[in-house]
């Protein structure tokens, strides 16, 4: 039965995934239209990523920044990518492109580009499946200027394009795009998952865990929306090691206390520090100048519904493991040595996490 239970926290932790928890593959967009009919597009791209995509060596690691001289190496081959997963089109035909530019941009690689459409009749279409078409959960952030107004769209694998001459995506379409971006943080965010697993692993009652959500979720809405609209702005270097250290503390609290009626409280100090996680995020994407605080409420709510679902598979799991442990008892109860086998997985994942973070840091 402790077999089941690892393999069953295993596959929820996403143990064979990434170190880094909030890896989030992201590209960056500002597409300008003029009156003319030509699209001035700046792409900005990680290194690591470029590196994934095309197999160059342009990023270190070590310096967390591309190398120049690789760079202007890899040149030729970037382009190449980008010009095969990037069009503008005007009424379905190719603008005309211009010289276009690798530069290098510390951490990452910028491509600046102009085409011409004048000579198309028709919408002007912006097209990419840069990264996208290798990580379906990679997200492509554009922000589109045409005169004195700036606008925001989101691409993704299923979303490939935006039409610049039309109507940007409404309001609506706006805000599910951020929700849905929410929900898969939180089940993309191992760290996040780990330190919610360990801090209801006590829990037999629905109000204890009712008031810990409630709790976590005040906490890193406050800190999200403060870090989001750069009120208040902590560096991941200081806030990613400290989730990782908030994981290995709720896990070892579990080996010396049951009490899970208090927790409410330890999920609110820490709530604040996951909050500056979430905001990490949200700050790489972007908020759209004319929807910030409706996208931010978006994002926000769907970290809150990702939350609620990872509990809601967690607790069925748990009571039925309960009544297979209990050995015909009228009331089972929580087989401790089950709780510490998942509360060392769990620790030892945050000490993981907590010594990668800091040797990086």
């Amino acid at each position: 039965m402790k077999w089941l239970l690892l393999l069953w926290l295993a596959i929820l932790l996403g143990i064979g995934r990434p170190v880094e928890a909030h890896q989030v593959n992201l590209i960056t967009a500002r597409v300008a239209v003029t009156a003319d009919r030509i699209v001035k597009v700046e792409l900005g791209l990680k290194g690591s990523d470029v590196d994934r995509l095309i197999g160059t060596r342009t990023y270190d690691a070590k310096q967390d920044a591309v190398d120049p001289a690789a760079v202007e190496a890899a040149g030729a081959a970037i382009l190449a990518y980008l010009e095969t997963h990037m069009a503008v089109t005007g009424g379905g035909a190719a603008c005309a492109p211009g010289n276009a530019a690798i530069l290098p941009d510390g951490d990452g690689i910028v491509y600046r580009n102009s085409f011409a459409c004048a000579s198309t009749a028709g919408d002007i279409v912006y097209r990419s499946t840069v990264l996208t078409e290798r990580d379906k959960a990679a997200r492509q952030v554009v922000l589109v200027a045409q005169g004195k107004s700036e606008t925001q769209a989101l691409l993704d694998s299923e979303n490939v394009a935006v039409t610049l001459s039309k109507e940007l995506p409404s309001l609506a379409s706006t805000m599910w795009r951020y929700l849905l971006t929410g929900i898969e943080h939180i089940f993309l965010g191992y760290d996040h998952v780990a330190f919610l697993a360990a801090i209801v692993l006590w829990a037999r009652r629905l109000m204890p865990v009712v008031k810990i959500v409630t709790a976590f979720t005040v906490a890193h809405s406050l800190t999200l929306s403060l870090a989001a609209l750069n009120v208040l702005v902590i560096p991941s270097h200081i806030v990613e090691p400290a989730i990782a250290a908030s994981i290995v503390f709720v896990a070892v609290e579990n080996f010396f206390s049951r009490d899970v009626d208090k927790r409410w409280r330890l999920a609110f100090l820490f709530g604040l520090i996951h909050g500056f996680g979430f905001a990490g995020v949200l700050r790489e994407i972007g908020l759209p100048p004319d929807a910030v605080v409706p996208a931010l409420a978006a994002f926000n709510l769907g970290v809150e519904v990702g939350q609620i679902a990872i509990v809601a598979l967690m607790l069925p799991v748990l009571v039925l493991l309960d009544r297979l442990t209990a050995a015909g008892c009228e009331e089972p109860a929580r087989a401790a040595r089950l709780v510490y086998a998942m509360s060392a997985v769990i620790g030892l994942l945050g000490g993981y996490w907590l010594l990668t973070r800091l040797l990086e840091a």
